[in-house]
Protein backbone atom coordinates (compact mmCIF):
# COMPACT_ATOMS: atom_id res chain seq x y z
CA UNK A 1 0.00 0.00 0.00
CA UNK A 2 0.96 3.54 -0.27
CA UNK A 3 2.16 5.43 2.78
CA UNK A 4 3.45 8.74 1.34
CA UNK A 5 1.88 11.16 3.85
CA UNK A 6 2.54 13.84 1.71
CA UNK A 7 0.25 12.79 -0.51
CA UNK A 8 -2.95 13.67 1.04
CA UNK A 9 -4.40 16.11 3.01
CA UNK A 10 -7.49 15.98 5.45
CA UNK A 11 -9.96 18.90 5.33
CA UNK A 12 -11.68 19.02 9.04
CA UNK A 13 -14.52 21.75 8.70
CA UNK A 14 -15.59 23.27 12.29
CA UNK A 15 -18.12 24.97 13.49
CA UNK A 16 -18.45 25.56 17.64
CA UNK A 17 -17.32 22.19 17.83
CA UNK A 18 -14.97 22.41 20.97
CA UNK A 19 -16.19 19.21 22.29
CA UNK A 20 -15.33 17.28 18.86
CA UNK A 21 -12.57 18.96 16.81
CA UNK A 22 -9.63 17.48 18.97
CA UNK A 23 -10.94 13.91 18.72
CA UNK A 24 -11.04 14.43 15.05
CA UNK A 25 -7.64 16.08 14.57
CA UNK A 26 -6.23 12.70 17.21
CA UNK A 27 -8.22 10.63 14.71
CA UNK A 28 -6.21 11.95 11.99
CA UNK A 29 -3.04 11.73 13.78
CA UNK A 30 -3.51 8.21 14.25
CA UNK A 31 -3.49 7.16 10.84
CA UNK A 32 -1.62 4.41 9.53
CA UNK A 33 -0.79 7.15 6.80
CA UNK A 34 1.90 8.28 9.09
CA UNK A 35 0.81 11.65 9.39
CA UNK A 36 -1.03 13.20 6.38
CA UNK A 37 -1.31 17.29 6.15
CA UNK A 38 -4.34 18.39 7.98
CA UNK A 39 -6.23 21.47 7.45
CA UNK A 40 -9.11 22.74 9.81
CA UNK A 41 -11.57 25.01 7.90
CA UNK A 42 -13.22 26.88 10.61
CA UNK A 43 -17.02 28.11 9.76
CA UNK A 44 -17.39 31.11 11.46
CA UNK A 45 -17.43 29.74 14.96
CA UNK A 46 -18.20 32.67 17.69
CA UNK A 47 -18.44 30.05 20.80
CA UNK A 48 -15.25 31.25 23.16
CA UNK A 49 -14.30 27.14 23.92
CA UNK A 50 -14.21 26.43 20.38
CA UNK A 51 -11.97 29.55 19.76
CA UNK A 52 -9.78 28.23 22.45
CA UNK A 53 -9.13 24.57 21.22
CA UNK A 54 -8.65 26.07 17.74
CA UNK A 55 -6.04 28.25 19.05
CA UNK A 56 -4.79 25.48 20.71
CA UNK A 57 -4.32 23.16 17.55
CA UNK A 58 -2.81 26.09 16.04
CA UNK A 59 0.10 26.49 18.34
CA UNK A 60 0.57 22.28 17.86
CA UNK A 61 1.67 22.87 14.53
CA UNK A 62 -1.98 22.36 12.44
CA UNK A 63 -3.01 24.51 10.19
CA UNK A 64 -6.21 26.42 11.06
CA UNK A 65 -8.00 28.68 8.08
CA UNK A 66 -10.75 31.31 9.60
CA UNK A 67 -13.94 32.22 7.41
CA UNK A 68 -16.99 34.10 8.18
CA UNK A 69 -19.83 31.24 8.63
CA UNK A 70 -21.02 30.12 5.25
CA UNK A 71 -21.61 26.95 5.44
CA UNK A 72 -19.63 23.67 5.21
CA UNK A 73 -19.88 23.59 0.92
CA UNK A 74 -17.48 27.06 1.42
CA UNK A 75 -15.20 25.29 4.05
CA UNK A 76 -14.47 22.16 2.28
CA UNK A 77 -14.03 24.62 -0.75
CA UNK A 78 -12.14 27.02 1.13
CA UNK A 79 -9.55 23.71 2.42
CA UNK A 80 -9.26 21.86 -0.61
CA UNK A 81 -7.87 25.31 -2.41
CA UNK A 82 -5.51 25.97 0.13
CA UNK A 83 -4.20 21.95 -0.13
CA UNK A 84 -1.30 21.03 -2.50
CA UNK A 85 -1.64 17.49 -2.05
CA UNK A 86 -3.20 14.92 -4.90
CA UNK A 87 -5.67 13.46 -2.65
CA UNK A 88 -8.22 15.59 -0.28
CA UNK A 89 -9.90 13.59 2.12
CA UNK A 90 -12.96 15.70 4.02
CA UNK A 91 -14.20 14.89 7.62
CA UNK A 92 -16.85 17.12 9.71
CA UNK A 93 -15.10 18.15 12.66
CA UNK A 94 -17.10 16.01 14.84
CA UNK A 95 -16.65 12.46 13.60
CA UNK A 96 -13.69 10.33 13.13
CA UNK A 97 -11.80 8.17 10.87
CA UNK A 98 -10.48 4.83 12.20
CA UNK A 99 -6.56 4.18 12.03
CA UNK A 100 -6.45 2.21 8.30
CA UNK A 101 -9.38 4.45 7.21
CA UNK A 102 -6.69 6.79 4.58
CA UNK A 103 -4.46 4.21 4.03
CA UNK A 104 -7.12 2.11 2.54
CA UNK A 105 -9.14 4.63 0.72
CA UNK A 106 -5.82 6.03 -1.27
CA UNK A 107 -4.60 2.21 -2.07
CA UNK A 108 -8.04 1.92 -3.42
CA UNK A 109 -7.97 4.66 -5.93
CA UNK A 110 -4.00 4.79 -6.56
CA UNK A 111 -5.24 1.26 -8.33
CA UNK A 112 -7.96 1.82 -10.18
CA UNK A 113 -8.24 4.70 -12.26
CA UNK A 114 -11.97 4.76 -12.51
CA UNK A 115 -13.08 5.82 -8.94
CA UNK A 116 -13.04 9.31 -8.45
CA UNK A 117 -13.46 9.13 -4.93
CA UNK A 118 -12.91 6.40 -2.27
CA UNK A 119 -14.73 5.79 1.05
CA UNK A 120 -16.18 2.93 3.35
CA UNK A 121 -18.67 1.58 5.85
CA UNK A 122 -19.38 3.64 8.68
CA UNK A 123 -19.55 2.82 12.27
CA UNK A 124 -22.58 5.78 13.56
CA UNK A 125 -22.24 5.99 17.85
CA UNK A 126 -24.00 8.31 20.16
CA UNK A 127 -27.58 8.42 19.65
CA UNK A 128 -27.64 5.43 17.38
CA UNK A 129 -24.97 2.48 17.45
CA UNK A 130 -25.31 0.55 13.93
CA UNK A 131 -23.35 -0.49 10.82
CA UNK A 132 -24.04 1.64 7.75
CA UNK A 133 -23.09 0.12 4.64
CA UNK A 134 -23.43 2.29 1.51
CA UNK A 135 -22.77 0.41 -1.59
CA UNK A 136 -20.80 3.36 -3.90
CA UNK A 137 -20.74 2.58 -7.95
CA UNK A 138 -21.48 4.57 -11.07
CA UNK A 139 -23.64 7.67 -11.82
CA UNK A 140 -26.59 4.97 -11.89
CA UNK A 141 -26.44 3.95 -8.32
CA UNK A 142 -26.47 8.00 -7.67
CA UNK A 143 -29.27 9.25 -9.31
CA UNK A 144 -31.26 6.77 -7.55
CA UNK A 145 -29.91 7.73 -4.04
CA UNK A 146 -26.34 8.81 -2.34
CA UNK A 147 -24.66 5.93 -1.74
CA UNK A 148 -21.41 7.23 -0.33
CA UNK A 149 -20.45 8.82 3.09
CA UNK A 150 -19.89 12.90 3.89
CA UNK A 151 -16.06 11.45 4.97
CA UNK A 152 -14.41 10.69 1.87
CA UNK A 153 -10.93 10.93 -0.56
CA UNK A 154 -10.98 12.18 -3.66
CA UNK A 155 -8.50 13.67 -6.11
CA UNK A 156 -8.17 17.22 -5.38
CA UNK A 157 -7.41 18.32 -9.18
CA UNK A 158 -10.63 16.69 -9.99
CA UNK A 159 -13.01 18.23 -7.62
CA UNK A 160 -10.96 21.59 -8.78
CA UNK A 161 -12.30 21.32 -11.92
CA UNK A 162 -15.71 19.91 -11.54
CA UNK A 163 -16.47 23.40 -9.24
CA UNK A 164 -15.59 21.86 -6.40
CA UNK A 165 -18.84 22.01 -3.57
CA UNK A 166 -21.90 23.99 -4.24
CA UNK A 167 -22.07 26.65 -1.74
CA UNK A 168 -25.51 27.68 -2.43
CA UNK A 169 -26.38 24.43 -0.58
CA UNK A 170 -27.03 25.22 2.68
CA UNK A 171 -30.22 23.14 3.62
CA UNK A 172 -28.23 19.96 2.87
CA UNK A 173 -27.34 17.05 0.43
CA UNK A 174 -24.52 18.90 -0.59
CA UNK A 175 -22.04 15.71 -0.44
CA UNK A 176 -24.56 14.13 -2.67
CA UNK A 177 -24.75 16.91 -4.92
CA UNK A 178 -20.45 16.67 -5.44
CA UNK A 179 -20.71 13.07 -6.08
CA UNK A 180 -22.83 13.60 -9.03
CA UNK A 181 -21.23 16.69 -10.14
CA UNK A 182 -17.55 14.91 -9.99
CA UNK A 183 -19.20 11.61 -11.87
CA UNK A 184 -20.90 13.98 -14.36
CA UNK A 185 -17.50 15.99 -14.79
CA UNK A 186 -15.24 12.69 -15.30
CA UNK A 187 -17.83 11.91 -18.40
CA UNK A 188 -18.12 15.26 -20.09
CA UNK A 189 -14.67 16.19 -19.79
CA UNK A 190 -12.84 12.83 -20.01
CA UNK A 191 -15.61 10.58 -21.36
CA UNK A 192 -15.42 7.74 -18.72
CA UNK A 193 -17.81 6.48 -16.59
CA UNK A 194 -16.86 7.20 -13.08
CA UNK A 195 -17.49 5.36 -10.01
CA UNK A 196 -16.94 5.66 -6.31
CA UNK A 197 -15.24 2.59 -4.21
CA UNK A 198 -16.76 1.98 -1.08
CA UNK A 199 -14.38 -0.11 1.26
CA UNK A 200 -16.09 -2.99 2.75
CA UNK A 201 -15.33 -2.37 6.80
CA UNK A 202 -16.74 0.61 8.96
CA UNK A 203 -13.28 2.94 9.13
CA UNK A 204 -15.75 5.93 9.57
CA UNK A 205 -16.86 6.48 12.93
CA UNK A 206 -20.26 8.70 12.29
CA UNK A 207 -21.63 11.26 15.56
CA UNK A 208 -25.17 10.99 16.12
CA UNK A 209 -27.25 12.93 17.27
CA UNK A 210 -30.98 14.50 17.37
CA UNK A 211 -29.61 17.61 16.27
CA UNK A 212 -27.10 16.50 13.48
CA UNK A 213 -27.48 18.21 9.64
CA UNK A 214 -28.53 14.81 8.46
CA UNK A 215 -31.73 14.47 10.75
CA UNK A 216 -32.50 18.57 10.12
CA UNK A 217 -32.59 17.90 6.69
CA UNK A 218 -35.18 14.92 6.62
CA UNK A 219 -38.03 17.53 7.12
CA UNK A 220 -36.42 18.89 3.85
CA UNK A 221 -35.74 15.63 1.98
CA UNK A 222 -38.56 16.52 -1.13
CA UNK A 223 -37.61 19.78 -1.42
CA UNK A 224 -33.88 19.05 -1.42
CA UNK A 225 -34.27 16.11 -3.64
CA UNK A 226 -36.22 18.25 -6.26
CA UNK A 227 -33.74 20.33 -6.05
CA UNK A 228 -30.89 17.82 -7.36
CA UNK A 229 -33.08 16.24 -9.93
CA UNK A 230 -33.58 19.48 -11.42
CA UNK A 231 -29.60 20.35 -11.27
CA UNK A 232 -28.87 17.07 -12.43
CA UNK A 233 -31.53 16.94 -15.01
CA UNK A 234 -29.36 15.81 -18.15
CA UNK A 235 -27.70 12.55 -15.87
CA UNK A 236 -31.94 11.95 -14.59
CA UNK A 237 -32.98 11.99 -18.69
CA UNK A 238 -30.23 9.93 -19.84
CA UNK A 239 -30.09 7.40 -17.10
CA UNK A 240 -34.00 7.13 -16.77
CA UNK A 241 -34.04 3.56 -16.20
CA UNK A 242 -31.43 3.33 -13.77
CA UNK A 243 -33.03 6.15 -11.31
CA UNK A 244 -36.30 4.82 -11.47
CA UNK A 245 -35.58 1.12 -10.96
CA UNK A 246 -32.68 2.35 -8.10
CA UNK A 247 -35.10 4.56 -6.11
CA UNK A 248 -38.08 1.32 -6.23
CA UNK A 249 -35.36 -1.00 -5.16
CA UNK A 250 -34.81 0.72 -2.20
CA UNK A 251 -38.64 0.89 -1.60
CA UNK A 252 -38.92 -2.28 -1.90
CA UNK A 253 -35.97 -3.48 0.21
CA UNK A 254 -37.55 -1.58 3.14
CA UNK A 255 -40.68 -2.59 2.46
CA UNK A 256 -39.67 -6.11 3.11
CA UNK A 257 -37.71 -5.22 6.07
CA UNK A 258 -40.68 -3.99 7.44
CA UNK A 259 -42.91 -7.29 6.35
CA UNK A 260 -40.75 -9.59 7.91
CA UNK A 261 -40.63 -7.68 11.39
CA UNK A 262 -44.59 -7.43 11.45
CA UNK A 263 -44.81 -11.28 10.40
CA UNK A 264 -42.76 -12.51 13.05
CA UNK A 265 -43.49 -9.55 15.62
CA UNK A 266 -47.88 -9.56 15.23
CA UNK A 267 -48.32 -7.97 18.22
CA UNK A 268 -47.32 -4.93 16.07
CA UNK A 269 -50.50 -5.07 14.49
CA UNK A 270 -52.55 -4.62 17.69
CA UNK A 271 -54.33 -1.57 18.40
CA UNK A 272 -54.47 1.70 16.29
CA UNK A 273 -50.61 0.83 15.88
CA UNK A 274 -49.27 2.50 12.34
CA UNK A 275 -49.01 -1.28 11.21
CA UNK A 276 -52.55 -1.90 11.85
CA UNK A 277 -53.74 1.42 10.32
CA UNK A 278 -51.82 0.16 7.05
CA UNK A 279 -53.41 -3.40 6.79
CA UNK A 280 -57.04 -2.16 7.51
CA UNK A 281 -55.97 0.25 4.45
CA UNK A 282 -53.11 -0.38 2.48
CA UNK A 283 -51.26 1.51 0.01
CA UNK A 284 -51.79 0.64 -3.87
CA UNK A 285 -49.60 0.49 -6.71
CA UNK A 286 -46.39 0.57 -4.47
CA UNK A 287 -46.26 -3.30 -3.71
CA UNK A 288 -48.35 -2.25 -0.49
CA UNK A 289 -51.56 -4.02 -0.63
CA UNK A 290 -49.70 -7.33 -2.02
CA UNK A 291 -47.24 -7.10 1.72
CA UNK A 292 -50.71 -6.74 3.28
CA UNK A 293 -51.94 -10.11 1.74
CA UNK A 294 -48.64 -12.05 2.64
CA UNK A 295 -48.32 -11.02 6.17
CA UNK A 296 -51.47 -11.68 6.90
CA UNK A 297 -51.02 -14.98 5.22
CA UNK A 298 -48.27 -15.70 6.52
CA UNK A 299 -49.64 -14.86 10.22
CA UNK A 300 -52.38 -17.26 9.78
CA UNK A 301 -50.02 -19.80 8.51
CA UNK A 302 -48.26 -19.55 11.34
CA UNK A 303 -51.45 -19.57 13.62
CA UNK A 304 -52.51 -22.80 11.69
CA UNK A 305 -48.93 -24.23 12.71
CA UNK A 306 -49.43 -23.85 16.30
CA UNK A 307 -53.23 -25.44 16.69
CA UNK A 308 -53.26 -29.34 18.28
CA UNK A 309 -53.61 -32.13 15.33
CA UNK A 310 -57.15 -32.97 15.72
CA UNK A 311 -57.09 -36.75 15.79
Amino acid sequence: MSNDANDVTVVITCCNQADYIVEAVDSVHAQTLQTPSIIVVDDGSDDPRTIRVLVELSDSGVRVIHQRNAGVSSARNRGIRAASSTFVAVLDGDDRFKPHFLESAVDLLHHDDGLVAASSWMSTFGVLESTVKPLGGDIGAFLARNNCPAACVFRRDLALSAGGYDEDMRAGFEDWDFYLTILEHMEQAYSTHGRIGIIPEPLIEYRTSSTSSNIASMGKRLELMRLIIRKHQQSYQAHLCDAILGIETVSMQRLELWERTVRHHPELLSGNSPSALFMQEPSYGDGGMAAAVRIRSGIEALAEKGKPEVV
